[in-house]
C-alpha cells in the first residue's frame, strides 16, 4: 500500500513525541519515588525541578531538600537516572550533603559525586546506608565524615574507644560487585581524618595514601571479613603514638593453600612518644627506648608471616610456617614449622583455616619447628641497663644470670639449660644466634588445646635442640 503525504506526516509526528511521552511519565516517576521514599519520615520534601533528555536516556532531578522535624537536613543538587528507569545503566548524585545538628550524633556527611553502574533500583536512600543495593560499581568522589561532641567507637574486634570531633576525609572511593552481604572490591585513596581527646592517645590525626579490601563477606553480621586488606603509606600523629608504615598487606583467604601477613617499613618514633608522656615516667622509657634503638629513638619494624596448607585427605593436612620479624638494630626472629594436623570432624581445611581464631580443636600429629634468634645489637646492649637497674657491674650481672641459667636446666633439663646458657653467651658478645629445634614424635596425637593450657609438659612432649652460632 502506497504512503500518502498525510499518513508520512502522521507517523513523524507520532515518532517525535513517543519519545518525549516516554521521557515525560519517566520524569513523573522520579519525582514519586522521591516523594515515596521521604513519605513516611516527619518532615518537609522540596524538588526544584525535574526533567528529562530531549530524546529521553536520562532523567533528572534538582535542587533536592528534605528537613525532617528532628532537625536533620539532606541536600542533593542533582540527581540523574540513566539508561532504562526500570533497568537504569547509572544513577549520578551531585552535591550531597546529611546534616544533623541536633542530637548525641550531630554531625555532617559530604560528597561531591556519586555514580553506582548498574544498580538494582533507580532511587537510591543514603540515610538507610544503601544496605539492600546491589550494583555492578560505585564510585564516590570527595567524601567527608564528621562528628561533632564525643563518640565511642566500637568495631568489635577492639576495646571500645572514646573520642571528640572526629573528621575523615576520602578524595575518592571505588567499589565493586556490590550486594547486601558481599562487596568484590573496595578502594579509598588520600584518606585523612583526625579526632581530638581520642582515649589513650590525646590529639591526633592520620593519613593513608590508599586502602585495598578484596572479598568483603558477611557485611551484615558480626563475623563480616575480608579475604585480602593492603594499605600503603599510613601516617599516624598523636600525642601518644608517632607511627608511619610503608605497607600492609593480609590475605586471609586460604582457598588457594596460602594467606599471610606482611609489613613492610613501619617505623615508631619512640624519642617522640616519650617527650609527651608524664615527666616521672621518662627516664625509664628511655632507658628502654635506648637498648631497642641502640639511641636513635626510632624502631623499625619489618615482618613476614607465611602460611601455606596442603591437603592430605582424612580430615588431615600439612601446616606450613615460615616467619620473619626484624626490628631495627634490635633483633631478628624467624619461626619455620611443618606440622601435619587433624582438622575437626566436618569442615573443610580452607574454610576453617580462613576463620580460623584459635587452634583448640586441632590435633597435631608430629612435625617439626625451627626458631632462630639473631642479635642485630638488643643483646650486647642488655646487661649494662639490667646491671643498672639491679645496682651492680655488668660482670656480676652476667654470672648471676648464669648460674640461674644452670639452676633452671636442673629443673627443665639439659636443654633448657642450654637455651638460657644462649641467651647468655649473646649478652657476652660469645654469639650473635641462638637456634632452637623442636619435634614432635610422629604417630602420637597432641591437642593444642592441651599443650597451651599446660605448657609444662612441653619438654616432655618435644625433642629439642638447642645450639648458639
Amino acid at each position: 500500500m502506497r504512503m500518502t503525504p498525510l499518513c508520512t506526516g502522521l507517523m513523524a509526528a507520532a515518532l517525535t513525541v513517543l519519545p518525549c511521552s516516554l521521557a515525560q511519565a519517566d520524569a513523573e516517576r522520579l519525582e514519586a519515588d522521591l516523594e515515596a521514599l521521604f513519605a513516611e519520615r516527619s518532615g518537609e520534601l522540596t524538588i526544584g525541578d525535574v526533567s528529562d533528555s530531549m530524546l529521553g536516556g536520562e532523567t533528572q532531578a534538582n535542587n533536592i531538600a528534605y528537613v525532617s522535624e528532628q532537625g536533620e537536613r539532606l541536600r542533593i543538587d542533582r540527581y540523574a537516572v540513566e539508561g532504562d528507569y526500570d533497568d537504569p545503566d547509572q544513577v549520578v548524585m551531585e552535591g550531597v550533603r546529611l546534616a544533623d545538628e541536633q542530637g548525641d550524633e550531630a554531625g555532617v556527611i559530604e560528597l561531591q559525586r556519586l555514580v553506582a553502574t548498574g544498580p538494582s533500583r533507580s532511587v537510591l536512600s543514603l540515610e538507610d546506608g544503601l544496605g539492600d543495593l546491589e550494583a555492578e560499581q560505585m564510585v564516590i568522589d570527595g567524601l567527608s565524615v564528621e562528628r561533632r561532641g564525643s563518640v565511642v567507637f566500637d568495631d568489635t574486634t577492639q576495646p571500645a574507644r572514646t573520642m571528640r570531633h572526629p573528621r575523615l576525609t576520602i578524595e575518592s572511593l571505588e567499589l565493586a560487585s556490590l550486594s547486601p552481604q558481599h562487596i568484590g572490591s573496595l578502594v579509598g585513596r588520600n584518606i585523612r581524618g583526625s579526632a581530638e581527646a581520642i582515649e589513650g592517645l590525646g590529639d591526633g590525626e592520620f593519613s593513608l595514601a590508599s586502602l585495598d579490601l578484596q572479598g568483603l563477606h558477611d557485611l551484615q553480621s558480626q563475623e563480616a571479613r575480608a579475604d585480602r586488606v593492603e594499605l600503603e603509606d599510613l601516617d599516624i600523629s598523636a600525642e601518644g603514638l608517632s607511627t608511619t608504615l610503608e605497607r600492609l598487606l593480609i590475605d586471609s583467604d586460604m582457598t588457594d593453600g596460602a594467606g599471610g601477613l606482611w609489613l613492610e617499613s613501619m617505623n615508631l618514633d619512640l624519642a617522640g612518644m616519650i617527650e609527651l608522656a608524664p615527666l616521672e615516667e621518662r627516664t625509664r622509657l628511655r632507658m628502654m627506648s635506648n637498648v631497642l634503638t641502640g639511641g636513635s629513638g626510632q624502631l623499625m619494624l619489618d615482618a613476614a608471616f607465611d602460611g601455606r596448607w596442603e591437603d592430605e585427605g582424612e580430615n588431615r593436612a600439612l601446616l606450613i610456617s615460615e616467619s620473619r620479624v626484624t626490628a631495627g638494630k634490635a633483633f631478628r626472629w624467624t619461626f619455620d614449622s611443618e606440622t601435619p594436623a587433624r582438622m575437626p570432624e566436618g569442615v573443610e581445611p580452607a574454610s576453617y583455616l580462613t576463620r580460623l581464631d584459635r587452634l583448640d580443636e586441632v590435633t597435631l600429629l608430629g612435625g617439626e619447628v625451627e626458631t632462630t634468634l639473631s642479635d642485630l645489637g638488643l643483646f650486647g646492649r642488655l646487661p649494662a641497663i639490667i646491671a643498672t637497674t639491679q645496682g651492680m657491674s655488668e660482670a656480676d650481672f652476667l654470672a648471676q644470670a648464669r648460674t640461674q641459667a644452670k639452676g633452671l636446666g636442673g629443673m627443665f633439663g639439659p636443654e633448657a639449660a642450654r637455651l638460657l646458657g644462649g641467651l647468655v653467651d649473646m649478652m657476652e658478645g660469645k654469639a650473635s644466634e641462638l637456634v632452637v629445634s623442636l619435634s614432635l614424635p610422629e604417630g602420637g596425637e597432641h591437642e593444642v588445646e592441651a599443650l597451651a593450657n599446660d605448657p609444662l609438659v612441653l619438654p616432655s612432649k618435644l625433642d629439642m635442640q638447642v645450639q648458639t652460632r
